[in-house]
């Protein structure tokens, strides 16, 4: 009988926190922000900005002292929620979650994306050996994501089955998902003997799980899309109206982020590990991230195939024109794609 993936991560030492709940609260002046961020080497310009204190020297620059307030939790679903419900200011997400979230406000709160975090590839990774392409995935399987159906894992395993067999059938493999954090996805994937087959991961957990000679690379989200930018930052238009000198300060930090990890790839891995505490090697974490492949920068790349193939299958009802219409232009615009 397989082990459950909650016996398993309970017998680990690890926390499923897939349904994580922040409590709501009420609206706050200039001077307070409230950021929620969730696994991976993706969210690394967020460990600079609290590291170094970013967004509390670019306050100062402009007056101010800044309350910074940092959450983690796991799926675009409980952090689409809790954005929704007023119990953060900035969320961080992929860009399926910002794309529903965009269109489920438009005209009301007008949730848009502030910055992208960077270019990152996402591999989706069995423990198979039968299953060599999605066309392979069966009944006996089973894909960690971290939200069904919102995550960008799981536009992007929709987005290949259309590929694979047109956009009519473009849901087929989402009766093969299942929500999980990355950790916990990874950690049931490398051990065996559960349910799960495979998880549509992130870096470095994907590269954690592809240690083990039994794990091995399915699909590759570059190839699906070329170089894109996976997760951003998303807020309301009235957070980014009410707070502009808080507003401004996280902008400037995100970017002065940004600049320090693409420059200095090994203090950005000592501020990982020191951050999030991973269980990483040093050496291990720097190859990683030293990768051409990888570009630690706020500038969007490459969302809009994916926002056109969500408008197209009906997953928004709201075409955007182009990648500007969900992020916000700001005073220097980002001059993305």
């Amino acid at each position: 009988m397989p082990l459950s993936l909650k016996t398993l991560a309970a017998s680990l030492g690890l926390s499923l926190l897939a349904a994580s709940f922040v409590a709501p609260s009420v609206a706050h002046a200039e001077g307070e922000i409230r950021i929620a961020e969730q696994f991976g080497i993706v969210y690394l310009l967020l460990n600079v900005v609290r590291d170094q204190q970013l967004i509390e020297k670019h306050g100062k620059e402009e007056g101010i002292d800044i309350k910074v307030d940092w959450t983690q939790l796991s799926g675009g679903a409980a952090i689409n929620d809790a954005l929704l419900s007023g119990s953060i200011d900035i969320a961080g997400a992929g860009v399926g979650p910002l794309l529903t979230i965009w269109d489920r406000t438009h005209g009301r709160q007008n949730i848009k994306a502030v910055a992208s975090l960077g270019n990152f590839p996402y591999y989706l990774v069995s423990n198979n050996p039968q299953v060599k392409t999605i066309a392979d995935i069966t009944d006996k399987d089973r894909i960690a994501v971290p939200a069904v159906g919102v995550s960008v894992q799981s536009r992007f395993l929709q987005y290949a089955a259309a590929k694979q067999w047109g956009d009519k059938d473009f849901n087929r493999l989402d009766k093969y998902t299942l929500a999980l954090p990355h950790p916990d996805a990874t950690a049931a994937l490398i051990a065996g003997g559960t349910e799960l087959s495979g998880h549509f991961s992130n870096p470095p957990f994907q590269d954690q799980a592809l240690k083990n000679p039994n794990v091995h690379v399915v699909l590759d989200s570059y190839d699906l899309l070329g170089p894109n930018s996976p997760t951003v930052l998303f807020a309301t238009e009235k957070f980014r109206n009410d707070n502009p000198k808080t507003y401004k300060a996280f902008t400037q930090a995100l970017a002065e982020a940004a600049e320090f990890a693409q420059n200095d790839k090994g203090a950005a891995a000592d501020t990982y590990i020191r951050v999030t505490k991973a269980n990483i090697d040093r050496a291990e974490l720097l190859k990683i991230i030293d990768n051409s492949q990888y570009e630690f920068t706020v500038t969007p790349k490459n969302t809009y195939p994916l926002a056109e193939f969500m408008y197209r299958i009906g997953a928004i009802k709201n075409k955007p024109e182009s990648w500007k219409d969900y992020f916000f232009q700001d005073a220097k615009p980002l001059q993305g794609s």
